[in-house]
């Protein structure tokens, strides 16, 4: 499915939410029954009142977490910013650096939430009800939900919930540092994110596929890296 950035731009807060609920509809949280060769990692750098949106996905090798490649995309959005729905901000650029790949991963890790939203819409839930890709995300902050401070541990978790819903995990990355919040977008279970989010974790906070994709784009609106599709390492290939 293509969206263009002209038609989400054209869109009332109304009919955003009505999009929402009618793509809420396609959401499938069951099993991946597929192994995981290559995870993508995608993020978005854009000034709250700016038009501009840069979009990057980060190929990495699932075993090793080496990047593979990347794909850069500079776009423009007028869609409001709207806590709730910034995945209308959004979602065009992804869908472009995501057609742009001339590989694509098995699963896509984003950098927002999944299904911990109030419509279950995050940005990476609603991305996984456009493509054909598992995905799952990785959010820095609480949007929506409760839990209990897991354990200051690496790799200790607790579970996020609305009422007896589960709707992610809030997931310790280092020792005595705050958690991150990952919760499945769209074609995976529960169990499968917190497994691949624990399988992810690094030397850092963020998970390695968000981390990645938010220095690539970084990178790419400073002007060090250029727009399109690049490999890094063609190697690790299989």
């Amino acid at each position: 499915m293509q969206i263009s950035p002209s038609f989400y731009d054209s869109l009332s807060i109304v009919e955003a939410t009505s999009i929402q609920k009618r793509l809420r509809e396609n959401l499938n949280i069951s099993s991946l029954k597929k192994e995981i060769h290559i995870i993508g990692g995608a993020d978005i750098s854009l000034n709250r009142f700016s038009e501009v949106i840069y979009a990057g996905i980060v190929l990495l090798d699932y075993q090793t977490l080496t990047p593979i490649a990347y794909s850069l995309i500079k776009s423009k959005t007028t869609f409001p910013y709207v806590p709730g729905y910034l995945a209308f901000r959004e979602i065009p650029a992804l869908m472009m650096a995501l057609d742009q790949l001339e590989l694509k991963p098995d699963i896509i890790m984003v950098d927002g939430h999944g299904i911990a939203h109030p419509r279950r819409m995050g940005i990476a839930a609603h991305f996984g009800t456009l493509v054909s890709i598992p995905t799952m995300g990785c959010a820095k902050k609480k949007l929506y939900g409760k839990y209990e401070e897991p354990p200051l541990l690496k790799g200790a978790y607790a579970t996020l919930r609305a009422k007896d819903e589960l709707l992610g995990f809030v997931l310790r990355t280092k020792d005595k540092v705050s958690p991150v919040f990952v919760s499945p977008g769209n074609n995976m279970d529960f169990d499968e994110c917190l497994q691949i989010a624990k399988h992810c974790m690094g030397k850092y906070r963020l998970l390695e596929p968000t981390r990645r994709a938010h220095e690539h784009v970084n990178l790419f609106r400073t002007g060090q890296l250029k727009e399109g599709f690049h490999y890094i390492n063609q190697q690790t290939l299989f």
